[in-house]
């Protein structure tokens, strides 16, 4: 069934990245970690269907998107970043192969890290964020959504991963095997990989040579 919703509020959350808020409709359910496909309420990109994950937690009387723009891509992203409050998304139902299964490491590339953002704060709320790290890659350090949100997190491990710059404080490079065994040590835990589909094959693949379980990789197919 598909919701067509009001924006109430948007925030810059980085230079190319958009915070979205809508009043969520009556017994509209959703688990950290799902999406829903989306359009918007204007000629030609009703049936736009693009999936975004949702950064609300269920309790919240709101639902949140958090979407990196691509002006240059000619899609709903760019028509997004046009949108002001007011304006209507068409909101599907949730979905989605990434849940929070148990204690273990998130990691994510640039806009990947969207569905980890819920989990985190779930886990947040009840305490339980000790024991958990993200290692997040992006371009540059300009890139990092939500920087002072995971950074505050009480007991979450963050190791950022930058590509396109050296910076002390940072790791630079892919995230790859090497890397992995030296930030990881111990693959015996739960694995959340989001991000480009060549990112997210290569790391998969990284994991298991280290001995991960594959039942313990968690990653959208």
């Amino acid at each position: 069934m598909a919701h067509t919703l009001a924006i109430s509020k948007i925030e810059n959350i980085t230079h190319n990245v958009r915070q979205l808020t809508f009043e969520k409709p009556a017994g509209f359910e959703f688990t950290p970690g799902q999406a829903a496909e989306v359009g918007i309420d204007k000629d030609g990109w009703r049936d736009a269907d693009n999936p975004f994950t949702f950064t609300a937690l269920p309790e919240w009387d709101e639902l949140q998107f958090t979407i990196k723009i691509y002006p240059s891509h000619d899609g709903l992203t760019e028509q997004i970043g046009q949108l002001q409050t007011g304006d209507r998304f068409i909101i599907g139902d949730p979905w989605g192969t990434i849940e929070y299964k148990g204690k273990g490491t998130f990691i994510a590339g640039g806009a990947g890290v969207t569905p980890f953002i819920a989990i985190l704060r779930m886990l947040r709320e009840r305490g339980e964020l000790s024991g958990h790290r993200l290692i997040f890659a992006n371009k540059r350090e300009a890139d990092i959504i939500l920087r002072n949100e995971f950074d505050a997190m009480p007991g979450l491990e963050v190791v950022y991963v930058l590509s396109g710059e050296k910076k002390d404080g940072f790791e630079y490079g892919r995230i790859d095997k090497d890397m992995l065994q030296r930030l990881i040590g111990s693959t015996d835990e739960q694995f959340y990989v989001c991000g480009p589909d060549d990112m997210v094959d290569d790391i998969n693949a990284a994991l298991k040579d280290m001995g991960a379980d594959p039942d313990g990789l968690t990653f959208e197919e």
